[in-house]
């Protein structure tokens, strides 16, 4: 029986975004318009409202619902329960035992990551509007390293504001990836990109900053990225 979505939200989607494949893990993405939030699509949806939801604008409250669909339908195909994550004292979603997950939305998109966390310490998920080239050359030196820059300027102009979306999305995934594991805050500058595969679809990150002792100064995370319409979507997995 097809799932029947909450009059807001459409198009919900399972086809996985990135070249290489993740085992174990399940994507859901799902489009909303805000405009037709009604009253009753929490109930439509089986999204339980949250106090704090419930008095929050209505952007809030529809990218709220839409993110915890797109959750419980990964979570379903994950373990077989369609779980609803909460939300713990970080304004994070607390995931069920056995899993570890990631939500995401910008501009009408929503979406969820889950792996099973015997497979995976962690996973980061992020989505981002490609800025507009003279936004991303404005923003470069707040948002990336200056060895970033760099690279950046070296590119041809139509591949800079991709870049330096995507180094801005990635950095996102990779604080949604670490923070549970660590529990320290770190910013921008606190990681660099290492390694560039476009073609591929690859990144590798390299931590600025000691986090713990597990995770010190020149650790090396893998991501991808790719392009979903005028989105940037990224995603840090870290092995168990």
């Amino acid at each position: 029986m097809a799932l029947q979505l909450p009059a807001c939200c459409h198009s919900l989607e399972d086809a996985w975004p990135w070249q290489a494949s993740l085992p174990g893990v399940q994507w859901r993405s799902v489009r909303f318009d805000r405009q037709r939030l009604a009253v009753d699509d929490f109930i439509h949806g089986g999204i339980p409202l949250p106090d704090k939801v419930r008095h929050a604008a209505a952007k809030r409250q529809v990218e709220y619902l839409a993110g915890r669909l797109c959750a419980r339908e990964a979570l379903q195909a994950v373990t077989g329960t369609p779980h609803v994550p909460g939300t713990v004292e970080s304004k994070a979603p607390l995931w069920p035992s056995g899993t570890v997950g990631s939500i995401t939305h910008s501009g009408d998109l929503a979406a969820a990551i889950v792996a099973p966390s015997a497979c995976y310490q962690g996973i980061g998920l992020d989505a981002e509007r490609q800025l507009e080239l003279a936004r991303a050359e404005r923003l470069a030196p707040q948002i990336l390293t200056p060895d970033e820059c760099n690279r950046m300027a070296a590119l041809p102009a139509a591949q800079r504001a991709y870049f330096a979306t995507a180094v801005f999305s990635l950095k996102e995934s990779l604080f949604k990836a670490l923070f549970p594991l660590v529990g320290v805050r770190f910013y921008f500058q606190d990681a660099q990109l290492v390694d560039w595969c476009p073609d591929a679809q690859r990144a590798i990150l390299r931590l600025n900053k000691s986090l713990s002792g597990h995770w010190p100064a020149g650790s090396l995370l893998s991501g991808q990225h790719a392009q979903q319409g005028p989105y940037v979507l990224s995603l840090i997995d870290i092995p168990a």
